[in-house]
């Protein structure tokens, strides 16, 4: 069985807190939340502030439980467990930056009017860099990491694929603050990196796969 871990504490108390603070700030809050804005910043989806409160907790809770219950059905459990610490982390982290999305909801719903989208940016280019830290200690598997045909189907292959992953997931987190300083521009510094990094760690795994299969 997979023991709890500082970092699933962690993520439970991440979920726990910004909920209580969800609750604290309830009879504040307007009868209809604002809980979707578009990239110019301006709120376009609404919904009921019980909904508003409880939605977004549910969802860290939800995922939290999936990804507690995901590595004992896969196959190769037993990698899981030798960089059970990384992945733990990454749902730490998962958890946290969907608990700063949802405090930052709160705050704009009590009338504190800001683009909510750019301050999502710095929190966004966090979560590629820490992936990037992540990613180069994962082990084949099929839950978590650089899952293509190639790499699932050779260990090297895998490895160096993601060691590659992790610096280019850390340099897509560092393009991405592009966002915060050109707002109007953020999505472009948010999407082209990561199209980029992911269509070319496919196309890298595949040509690594040649490679192996051509040398034996």
């Amino acid at each position: 069985m997979f023991s709890v871990k500082k970092p699933q504490f962690y993520s439970w108390m991440i979920a726990l807190a910004v909920f209580i603070i969800g609750l604290a700030a309830y009879p504040l809050l307007p009868g209809t939340m604002a809980s979707h804005w578009g990239l110019s910043g301006e709120a376009n989806g609404y919904t009921s502030k019980a909904t508003g409160i409880v939605l977004l907790p549910a969802i860290m809770v939800a995922i939290m439980l999936i990804f507690q219950f995901l590595p004992k059905i896969d196959p190769l459990k037993e990698n899981i467990r030798q960089f059970k610490k990384y992945y733990d982390r990454f749902v730490m982290i998962a958890v946290g930056f969907l608990g700063y999305t949802y405090l930052l909801t709160i705050i704009w719903n009590l009338g504190i009017k800001f683009d909510l989208f750019r301050f999502l940016v710095p929190a966004i280019a966090l979560l590629y860099y820490f992936l990037g830290r992540i990613l180069p200690e994962a082990r084949p598997n099929w839950i978590f990491g650089i899952r293509t045909p190639w790499t699932l189907s050779n260990g090297r292959v895998w490895y160096r694929t993601h060691e590659l992953a992790g610096k280019l997931f850390k340099l897509a987190g560092g393009l991405s603050l592009g966002g915060f300083l050109w707002p109007s521009l953020a999505i472009y510094f948010l999407l082209i990196p990561t199209v980029t990094v992911s269509l070319w760690l496919f196309v890298y795994s595949y040509l690594e796969f040649r490679k192996e299969t051509f040398t034996k």
